[in-house]
């Protein structure tokens, strides 16, 4: 019996979407004058202390983001505060996070090759604007799912159960892109195909290779 063919794409946002979470990262951490690892070992600190990471209670909307920044802030000692007068977390993350045309114009042609996208991200209330302005999300993708508005963060199991409701198909027909393991395993747990994305080149291979092998598994070729 052949395989079911795999005719849906869904994608994470952050560092396939974009450019690499570091880079960010360190623009961030330049801006408000702290190291990388400073800021890390605060991150990790306000979790330890509060029980759960602030950012996922961010992207859950369990906590604001001037919250957040409270938590944040409160673990970099000698600090009164994390950002700039008149700055939000978000404006200055943004600054130095843009969109990974490559990769964007990749799934645009998968799409015009009638496969369907689907965006799964974990995601900000208060960034909503913020990062639609880096990706043509609602031209590009038939689903957008976003834990801010959803109340659940990948890796967590019903968040990939939503967007396969809303597109209206199964695991098997789905191929899942995400820059980080944890969020890989549990798509594939799942019953998805998944791709790590590492670099443009290499996912866009990966992902070509697969789509390419399920439509000759399934009979044919799109």
């Amino acid at each position: 019996m052949g395989l079911t063919r795999i005719d849906t794409v869904i994608t994470d946002y952050g560092g396939v979407l974009t450019n690499p979470l570091m880079e960010t990262l360190e623009y961030f951490s330049k801006t408000v004058g702290v190291t990388p690892t400073d800021l890390l070992n605060a991150v990790g600190a306000a979790t330890e202390r509060h029980g759960a990471e602030p950012m996922a209670l961010l992207e859950v909307g369990s906590i604001t983001e001037a919250r957040m920044v409270e938590l944040v802030s409160a673990e970099l000692p000698g600090r009164e505060r994390l950002l700039p007068e008149d700055s939000t977390f978000g404006e200055v993350w943004f600054a130095g996070r843009v969109g990974n045309e490559a990769f964007i114009e990749y799934l645009r042609g998968l799409s015009m090759d009638d496969y369907r996208l689907a965006l799964l991200t974990n995601n900000v209330v208060e960034w909503e604007e913020l990062w639609r302005a880096t990706v043509p999300a609602d031209e590009l993708f038939d689903v957008v799912v976003n834990s801010a508005h959803e109340g659940v963060r990948k890796p967590a199991r019903e968040i990939y159960e939503i967007v396969l409701e809303r597109l209206g198909t199964k695991p098997e027909r789905c191929v899942f892109v995400d820059d980080l393991e944890a969020n890989l395993v549990a798509a594939a747990e799942l019953g998805m195909a998944t791709v790590h994305f590492r670099d443009n080149d290499q996912a866009a291979a990966e992902l070509t290779e697969l789509l390419e092998e399920s439509g000759r598994t399934d009979g044919g070729a799109r």
